[in-house]
């Protein structure tokens, strides 16, 4: 009886650590955000070179991903997240230094690489400490990430409203999170490889399991890019509201994401993850139908209430479904989120290039049809958990320091 009160003590322990370590994570992103105006102007580039070059996070962060298996490998899930956790949080000093728009490329790039990795890392141990309790925590650990990146945007928004210089405000924020990050470090499971486990490759494509679950994972990312990126100009272009009312539906939209993934591993714990996703899809599909028929403002952002609502908990699902998938938990999540990467950076340009074809309505009916593909392709998430203790197991010396 006191093996199983320890053991779910530690449990309990480990899923707080990880939730820390999101937390970290998302206010590195939340940091950098609020200062890429400062950086445009330091490096002299115009809205069209900082355009090219806030693609290269995403194309770092993309090709580094499937190396997060093979380090983790290596030297153990713990030592690996430290270790890439703090290259992510250290990396936040980057952008602010280039001088120029091709250092500015390049320093985004290991910027993103680093994100992408140590995302691939803290996800996969979450996914275990939620097989291990046998109860949803994924969407609760996304809303951790939501709440950091809201920290740091409001730090990052001070120190601009203070006119303080990017270079200080970051390295000082890079300072203090990597400091967090290795004290939450501390207490994620420390799992290892078993011996006779060979070793994945160094890059691999991911799964065929993983690009299905990506490929909803795409819909509710491209959603929810679309909806953070242009729900302010909607409002503003399309219903002629105010700059304040256009502003506060995008704050609307990313607090209740934030709110519903906080909440959401009770509703999943209770209706399951392909109920919760068809019926989000439902709610997705019905705000994106208010919005391009919406004849006020106020039923617009009514609708990227619901769609906020019924995107929010898909990505940690999915997470969790690729995790489950196959043999390779690291290499499915690195597919996972290799594809939703790619689906936040074409979003807001695709949004655009429709636009400037059609119409912003007409975009927003491209959102509507990807919601409604949540409702059609949710069964894809219906995985049987793998055994984990063949693949992963916790080191004796861990266990005795615990």
């Amino acid at each position: 009886m006191g093996e199983i009160t320890v053991d779910a003590q530690r449990l309990r322990r480990a899923r707080y650590a990880v939730g820390a370590v999101f937390c970290v994570h998302g206010a590195v992103t939340g940091s950098f955000a609020t200062r890429v105006p400062w950086i445009q102007e330091h490096t002299g580039v115009s809205a069209g070179q900082l355009g090219l070059a806030l693609a290269f996070p995403a194309i770092g962060a993309s090709l580094a991903m499937p190396l997060a298996g093979s380090i983790s490998h290596r030297f153990g899930a713990r030592t690996a997240l430290r270790g890439l956790l703090a290259l992510w949080t250290l990396a936040l000093v980057l952008p602010s230094l280039a001088p120029n728009l091709l250092t500015l490329c390049a320093l985004l790039f290991v910027y993103g690489a680093t994100a992408g990795m140590s995302d691939v890392a803290m996800n996969a141990l979450g996914v275990e400490v939620e097989n291990r309790m046998d109860r949803s925590i994924m969407s609760g650990l996304h809303g951790m990430w939501s709440v950091g990146a809201l920290i740091g945007s409001a730090a990052g928004t001070l120190a601009a409203h203070l006119g303080a210089d990017a270079r200080l405000h970051h390295l000082l924020a890079a300072g203090a999170l990597t400091v967090f990050g290795l004290l939450a470090c501390q207490g994620v499971l420390d799992l290892r490889s078993a011996p006779d486990q060979a070793a994945p490759p160094r890059f691999a494509l991911p799964p065929r399991s993983a690009l299905l679950i990506g490929a909803v994972g795409f819909c509710a990312v491209f959603a929810e890019g679309a909806s953070l990126d242009w729900s302010a100009v909607y409002l503003r272009d399309v219903l002629s509201a105010s700059p304040a009312v256009a502003a506060a539906s995008t704050t609307a939209f990313a607090l209740t994401m934030a709110v519903a993934r906080l909440c959401g591993d009770a509703v999943v714990d209770r209706f399951g993850a392909v109920r919760v996703v068809r019926v989000g899809g439902v709610f997705a599909t019905l705000g994106g139908l208010l919005i391009v028929t919406a004849p006020n403002a106020a039923l617009a952002m009514t609708g990227f209430a619901f769609m906020g609502l019924g995107i929010a908990v898909v990505v940690p699902l999915a997470f969790a479904a690729a995790a489950r998938s196959g043999d390779n938990p690291s290499l499915a999540i690195a597919g996972v989120a290799t594809i939703t990467y790619t689906s936040g950076l074409v979003a807001p340009s695709a949004i655009g290039a429709v636009a400037d074809v059609t119409s912003l309505v007409v975009s927003f009916g491209l959102v509507t049809a990807l919601a409604f593909g949540l409702v059609a392709c949710a069964n894809v998430l219906r995985t049987t958990p793998q055994p984990t203790a063949q693949h992963l197991t916790p080191t004796p010396r861990s266990d005795q320091q615990r």
